[in-house]
């Protein structure tokens, strides 16, 4: 992959974990359905709509296998942003894990198919 591919696939990735925090901002402490229609929510819609256009774009062009590792990497950022910006508990086994994301998402994009 180029790096403007690869660059493309971090934006989408940072769009949908943005649109993943955005989603639990809007969703704590709501019950009933129509308190889940709040601007951190319809932002977060938004920043998930943005990734998934980039994504289906670097589709178009590239390997599946190759562009579908980049969804860990979403992960990873989700559970970066919960600890960093919401006050989530950090885990030994988490950041094991997120090490075990990072290293699996290298060896597909250099190695892979």
């Amino acid at each position: 992959m180029d790096r403007v591919t690869v660059m493309l696939l971090l934006v989408a990735a940072f769009s949908a974990a943005a649109g993943q925090l955005l989603f639990k901002i809007g969703a704590s402490g709501r019950v009933g359905l129509l308190q889940f229609i709040n601007l951190p929510i319809l932002a977060g819609l938004a920043m998930y709509a943005v990734g998934t256009v980039l994504w289906i774009y670097v589709l178009s062009a590239e390997k599946l296998v190759n562009v579908y590792a980049f969804t860990a990497l979403s992960f990873v950022l989700v559970y970066l942003g919960g600890i960093l910006l919401l006050g989530e508990e950090i885990a030994i086994g988490g950041i094991i894990g997120v090490l075990l994301v990072l290293s699996g998402l290298y060896l597909i994009t250099s190695y892979g198919a």
